[in-house]
């Protein structure tokens, strides 16, 4: 079932739970993050970002057919624009029925990214569609992992206010697109901001932050919990294992299924790890 972004966020918030938002590529990925949530008894996020958008060349196919999966499912499920810094691209998306964006102008100047944030709050929010938004840029968007950005409470407070942004993504010591699990996250600030703020955080980059620190994280004040990188690996890693027993296999279907089965696998253990369970 669809079920609005803010609701998901807002009850595993209050209840101090992480909840599990997985970027999805193709459609094994959004199979494999539904069929995990329904055996973890969890809601999850479908998230498509707008590097995805670039690979298939156009928006609507993988959105429309991640709006189908999560429909059919007995789990809570929202469909979320991820990273979008296209703000044509979050109108359309918003056209096509998503729960949720996330509208990225991190990399703009301070006045300039609050004010167009604002802008999209008004659009998504017209449409009954929640936005997330970035403060404090999280390192590794451009092949370089640098933790060293921090998000100040005080900034996040104003800019929350200021914006209307239903959830609030922060820079805490994470990076993007890590392949390795040792980041360490500033707890002490995770719950300074928890306090300032009256919306959920977000964290990007949880891929590269070991179980002990995810959960050190969402028992700080962390709610959704953003992973791409980690489940990549799990899945191509499965892949070439997969290839490198049998080389004469020529069906895609032989070689996708184990990998997209590995994939829900891990997602079901991530998400009864957020839940706490």
């Amino acid at each position: 079932m669809l079920v609005p972004l803010h609701e998901l966020a807002g009850s595993a918030r209050a209840a101090g739970r992480g909840l599990g938002a997985f970027n999805v590529i193709h459609l094994e990925h959004a199979t494999a993050f539904v069929r995990a949530a329904e055996r973890a008894g969890t809601a999850v996020v479908l998230q498509i970002s707008q590097n995805a958008v670039a690979y298939h060349g156009a928006l609507e196919p993988i959105c429309v057919a991640a709006l189908a999966i999560g429909r059919a499912s007995s789990a809570p499920v929202a469909v979320h624009l991820d990273h979008a810094e296209d703000t044509a691209l979050v109108a359309e998306a918003v056209r096509l029925g998503v729960q949720s964006v996330m509208y990225d102008g991190s990399k703009r100047p301070d006045d300039e990214n609050g004010a167009t944030t604002a802008a999209m709050a008004r659009l998504c929010h017209a449409a009954g569609v929640d936005i997330e938004a970035e403060l404090g840029e999280v390192g590794g968007k451009n092949g370089v992992h640098d933790p060293s950005a921090r998000t100040s409470p005080q900034d996040a407070a104003a800019f929350v206010s200021d914006t209307g942004v239903d959830l609030l993504a922060v820079a805490v010591g994470s990076s993007h697109a890590m392949t390795t699990r040792d980041a360490h996250l500033d707890e002490d600030l995770i719950r300074a901001i928890r306090a300032a703020v009256d919306v959920p955080l977000v964290l990007h980059g949880s891929s590269g932050v070991s179980d002990a620190g995810m959960t050190a994280a969402i028992a700080a004040g962390m709610t959704k919990i953003n992973v791409s990188t980690h489940l990549n690996k799990v899945f191509t890693g499965t892949v070439r294992s997969a290839l490198a027993e049998d080389p004469a296999l020529v069906d895609s279907r032989k070689w996708m299924k184990p990998a997209r089965s590995a994939v829900e696998d891990e997602t079901c253990r991530l998400l009864r790890l957020y839940a706490g369970a």
